[in-house]
């Protein structure tokens, strides 16, 4: 047992690698590309019911925990929520031709839009920030009941 390290113990400072930076690359990109169609869903009402926030949020969460503990690596989630981040600035603004994306809503009125600028580096900043691995609890003697 001696010379284990114990599962997620610091092991000191990560070398240089190409494919980290094209993993990163790679996780900017697919999280330009759902902040572009978080972006462009999220003022979809069913009714009253905000379907296109609640889709759009639900997708950029489960990509934001797949890419956390698929790579291991909250570098790449970060370059992820980046590129979400990005997009949503991008495409949030007006367009050359004055087409807007996310419409300014009435005095009062529910804004999906904000609450979408809002969530998603919320999302972002509680994927990034959760700690590797949970401390156990630990275990008691086995009772006959």
């Amino acid at each position: 047992m001696r010379g284990r390290l114990p599962a997620g113990a610091y092991t000191g400072p990560v070398s240089f690698s190409w494919s980290r930076v094209a993993a990163w690359v790679v996780a900017f990109v697919v999280g330009a590309f759902y902040g572009v169609a978080g972006t462009v869903a999220q003022a979809y009402m069913l009714g009253w019911f905000p379907l296109g926030l609640t889709l759009g949020l639900i997708g950029v969460v489960a990509l934001l925990i797949a890419v956390r503990l698929l790579t291991s690596d909250r570098w790449a989630t970060l370059a992820t929520a980046l590129g979400v981040m990005i997009a949503t600035l991008v495409f949030s603004g007006a367009g050359p031709g004055g087409s807007v994306v996310v419409p300014q809503t009435p005095e009062g009125a529910f804004n999906p839009g904000i609450l979408w600028t809002i969530l998603v580096p919320l999302a972002a900043v509680i994927v990034i920030a959760w700690p590797e691995s949970l401390p156990r609890m630990p275990r008691t003697a086995d009772r006959a009941d």
